[in-house]
């Protein structure tokens, strides 16, 4: 008569770490009413306009195919990877960008993206000294919670809160299965290149007509960094004569 109780007891107190965990969206429940369907596929925001997948970019070339409006898309497969693909090219500064690697569903609801370590993003401001350049983009990416609802016009629909718990833009499922690229390391990473635009404002260029302009930015790039290298190399044979 006493076991029985005390069994209860321990059943009672395992159900609340397994079942009531919260993030800062309330209880998590990994259960239809927490979540309509599973996160496996491709996601997109808004128009649908931007996917992910071979089709927004060539990780290879650096080189973006800019979609017709701003939007997000993810891309989570079963077997643990994921992909993101932004684009928001908004006056006055313009942000295009892609990464991939691999994704944790955490016990506490929440997910962590970890980069393979190829991914990069193309930044435009025509107002600033520094107009465009491309860059690498690596980071780790904490959300604290997700959730899917089924749309009755739309069907399933994906959200993400950041780690401020600030929402990404509701995503619509457009694929159950992922649009990815391989997942692996596509390229390796060891530049980070600038453009420099003209004072004289010549070299401005509509954002959506700059989608295969990387490799002229790499070649800038790489002369700029040997100006600068050099000047460094002669800065420093001056110092160690005076020494």
């Amino acid at each position: 008569m006493i076991l029985t109780p005390l069994l209860t007891v321990v059943l009672a107190s395992l159900a609340r770490l397994t079942v009531g965990q919260l993030d800062d969206q309330g209880p998590i429940n990994f259960d239809a009413e927490h979540n309509a369907t599973s996160i496996i596929g491709t996601w997109s925001s808004g128009s649908q306009a931007v996917s992910t997948g071979p089709d927004f970019c060539d990780p290879a070339k650096l080189t973006f195919n800019y979609p017709k409006n701003t939007g997000v898309s993810f891309s989570f497969s079963s077997d643990g990877f994921f992909e993101v693909a932004r684009s928001d090219p908004t006056c006055i500064t313009g942000v295009i960008g892609w990464f991939h690697g691999e994704y944790t569903l955490n016990a506490n609801g929440s997910i962590h993206l970890f980069p393979f370590g190829d991914g990069f993003q193309q930044i435009q401001d025509p107002c600033a000294a520094v107009s465009n350049f491309i860059e690498t983009y690596n980071n780790t990416e904490y959300y604290r919670g997700w959730r899917i609802f089924r749309d009755p016009t739309f069907g399933p629909k994906l959200h993400l809160f950041g780690f401020d718990g600030i929402p990404v833009a509701p995503q619509f499922r457009i694929s159950e299965t992922p649009s990815m690229f391989p997942t692996r390391l596509l390229r390796n990473n060891t530049f980070v290149t600038v453009s420099r635009r003209s004072v004289d404002g010549d070299d401005e260029e509509d954002l959506a007509r700059r989608e295969s302009g990387a490799e002229a930015v790499l070649r800038q790039s790489k002369l700029v960094g040997f100006v600068v290298g050099a000047a460094g190399l002669l800065a420093a044979s001056a110092v160690s004569m005076v020494l």
